[in-house]
């Protein structure tokens, strides 16, 4: 009888909350007001003959190095920072091989390791969410032969200074280093002009976030040159849509829409963690656009806090299910008008629940 692999079997299930999401949509970190208006141009004057034909990668790739500063062998472009991830895995992992992350951290990680056959070390992060450098460094074997890092991390907002990036890189030189820049506009900090100084290095960046295009699914992988062309060759050719190219160079292209969007985030992003101070509700300070609280000490706890937001417009995500986030809530952060009615929800929901009296600060 036919039957999946073994490691598929064993590989856990990701559910996003997609059902139902009517209301201001803070929980998947998105950009709240969407793609920059050039954008939605240039979906507009795009024709029957452009989608009858294959996308062509390769133009597009070389506006994104030029924009990224980087040669243009040493990138490609991805359908959303999930295949890069894919694309890793598939090209360095072989079943038994050992892959590292830090828990908690974004999901995929595990399940594209699971999926290549490896054995999944999971070392949990510092008390306070730090990544635990000498925890990851003892962790590295003759066996490693992939860690991933987000920085900033998701669910946490937590930063890992580019250094301590460098030496876990060099410390586990037989093993593919993935060092994810998702929310890399919001902290401004970034281990790209570093890359060169390791041979093991790779980087991803993504349009879904800052540049409002989760719904194209276009990302980035920058690596070495001379491990890119095993990563094409696992590639699909024609992995990025057509919609998605047309859009890229506009998205790039429009930085006064970005910066106006970043800045405004950073400023909501102090707004809700001063408002989380002030009540007495626990969080971590974060580099990303998105702060995680501790609304409670149960993960049903949190999921009233999360429907009581939800009855008032306001869609937030519960993140107790993930490693060491019991009672968190992940929120994400936009512009000014959208924070104003965050921060309204957020005030008469903890008045209804009484969170925190028993809440600590960090």
């Amino acid at each position: 009888m036919l039957s999946a692999r073994q490691a598929v079997g064993n590989i856990p299930a990701y559910h996003p909350p997609l059902g139902g999401r009517d209301g201001l949509r803070l929980d998947f970190n998105e950009n709240t007001v969407g793609c920059s208006p050039r954008v939605l141009e240039r979906l507009r004057t795009l024709t029957c003959e452009d989608l009858a034909r294959y996308p062509e990668r390769e133009p597009v790739e070389a506006q994104v190095t030029e924009f990224l500063g980087v040669p243009k062998q040493d990138l490609l472009l991805t359908n959303g920072v999930d295949e890069a991830i894919h694309l890793l895995c598939q090209t360095y992992l072989d079943p038994g091989d050992e892959a590292l992350i830090v828990v908690p951290t974004y999901s995929m990680y595990r399940i594209y390791m699971a999926s290549a056959g490896a054995q999944v070390i999971a070392v949990p992060a510092d008390s306070d969410f730090r990544l635990p450098v000498n925890a990851v460094r003892n962790g590295i074997t003759a066996r490693t032969r992939m860690i991933a890092i987000a920085n900033p991390n998701n669910p946490t907002g937590t930063f890992t200074a580019l250094d301590q990036l460098l030496g876990i890189a060099r410390a586990a030189p037989d093993a593919a280093i993935l060092i994810d820049e998702a929310y890399f506009e919001f902290c401004g900090q970034s281990i790209l002009p570093e890359r060169k100084t390791v041979p093991n290095l790779f980087i991803t960046r993504t349009f879904s976030k800052v540049y409002g295009l989760g719904g194209l699914r276009a990302g980035v992988l920058i690596g070495p040159s001379d491990q890119m062309p095993s990563l094409r060759r696992v590639c699909s050719p024609y992995n990025v849509n057509a919609a998605a190219l047309a859009c890229i160079p506009d998205a790039i292209e429009d930085r006064a829409y970005v910066d106006r969007y970043v800045n405004e985030a950073i400023q909501s992003r102090s707004r809700l963690e001063s408002m989380l101070r002030s009540r007495g509700i626990r969080y971590w300070p974060s580099q990303a656009n998105f702060v995680l609280a501790q609304v409670g000490s149960t993960k049903s706890a949190a999921q009233a806090f999360v429907e009581h937001m939800r009855r008032r417009g306001i869609l937030i995500r519960n993140r107790s299910a993930d490693y060491g986030c019991e009672g968190c809530v992940r929120i994400t952060v936009g512009p000014e008008e959208h924070t104003q009615r965050l921060l309204t929800a957020l005030d008469a929901v903890l008045g209804e629940l009484l969170i925190s009296e028993g809440a600590t600060r960090p």
